[in-house]
This record gives structure tokens, sequence and C-alpha cells, in this order.
């Protein structure tokens, strides 16, 4: 399980995800097609499922001064003209990649500042598994984030401002909560219209006897 906490509680009781975020985990799951029980603990997800139990919490200190810096680097993008978030991912080794929201210098509707964070991270370090890594956000991820979070096997999310404080801003995230909790189908249609080739790519996929799991 990917966990994620907010700034106020840091202090606190690990809070796991919420039933809105909750609902992207089977989604991103079916798409690599894990089969094994998430344990009680959590723990990393790997080729056979979350069999690898997570790292120690980091500290209340070490948490708010990664968020201070994720916050620092989203008020700094909005001079430099990109959107108001800024991430760090932080891997087991201790070195800090950082992310900024760069979707209208890039015109690119993904490079939201958690995922430019993961890219970075991903590649200064060889690796696409970021097990082991935690994640800082200056505001809560959006679907999007979140997913790219499972799919770098990020262990941890910390954000300081929520859903709430984008949307007061303009930004979409809470609604597009909604439309992952099943509440507004109608913002983006998706029907499964299967054809006889379907299957194949995913016959080739276990036939190639050199591929990299992932």
């Amino acid at each position: 399980m990917v966990i994620i906490q907010s700034i106020e509680t840091v202090s606190g009781p690990e809070r796991p995800v919420p039933p809105d975020a909750r609902s992207l985990v089977p989604l991103v799951r079916s798409c690599r097609r894990a089969r094994e029980t998430i344990p009680a603990g959590g723990g990393k997800l790997g080729a056979s499922g979350y069999d690898q139990i997570m790292l120690a919490q980091p500290s209340a200190a070490d948490v708010r001064e990664y968020l201070t810096q994720a916050v620092a680097l989203a008020e700094r993008n909005v001079a430099a003209g990109g959107g108001p978030f800024g991430a760090l991912v932080v891997t087991p080794d201790g070195t800090v990649h950082e992310g900024v929201n760069r979707v209208t210098r890039d015109n690119d509707p993904t490079a939201h500042a958690e995922v430019v964070a993961i890219r970075t991270a991903a590649a200064e370090s060889g690796n696409f598994d970021l097990g082991g890594a935690v994640l800082y956000a200056s505001c809560e991820p959006c679907p999007l984030c979140l997913a790219a979070a499972l799919w770098a096997r990020i262990d941890r999310v910390y954000y300081a401002a929520d859903r709430h404080g984008a949307a007061a801003a303009g930004f979409d995230d809470a609604v597009f909560y909604e439309y992952f909790a099943g509440t507004r189908p109608e913002l983006l249609p998706v029907s499964h219209t299967p054809v006889p080739t379907s299957g194949v790519p995913f016959d080739a996929w276990r036939n190639n006897t050199e591929r990299t799991d992932y």
C-alpha cells in the first residue's frame, strides 16, 4: 500500500489511503495483474505483489523540512511561469530529486510536479522501480500523480495543501477524485470494445523470454 499523509498528521498515527484515493488502487493493480494479497502492514510492490516490508517512517522533522522545500519550489515555479506545485522524491540513499509543474511551459498535461519528480528520480537513479523512496508534494497529489506513484513503487506520500485548496485556486483535482470514486462518470465516458486481436500483445509479452518485468 502507498501510504498517504498530510502535513497535519505527520506527528500522529499513520493514516491509510482515503477511500476515494483507494479507488485508484484496483485500477493500477489490475493493469499490472498483481495477484497476491496486500499484507496488513503494507509493503513494496514487486513483480509478485506487495512482498517487501516498507522502510521506517521518516521523522516528523524530516517530513516538515521536505514539505517546506516542496512548497518553496512551488512558489518559485509560479514566479518562473509554471503552476503552483512542487514535489520531491527522496530515494533510500537520501538523494533528493526535484520536480515542478511544467504543464503550460512544456504543453504537457501530464507534467505535474510529482510526475516530473518521479521521472527525474528514475532517470537519475537508473531504475524505474523507486521502491523505498518517499514522495513529498506541496499539494495533495491528484489521481494522475497517485497512479504514477503506484507504478513507481513509491513507499510513502506526504503532502501539505489539500485538494480543496487546489480547487479554490481553480484546479480540478477534487472533481477528478469524484470521477474515480464513480460519482461523475459523465466527465469521461470509457467503453470496453474488444476486437479479435485484443489479447495478442499480451501473448507476445508472455512468450518473450527476454522481457523486463515491471
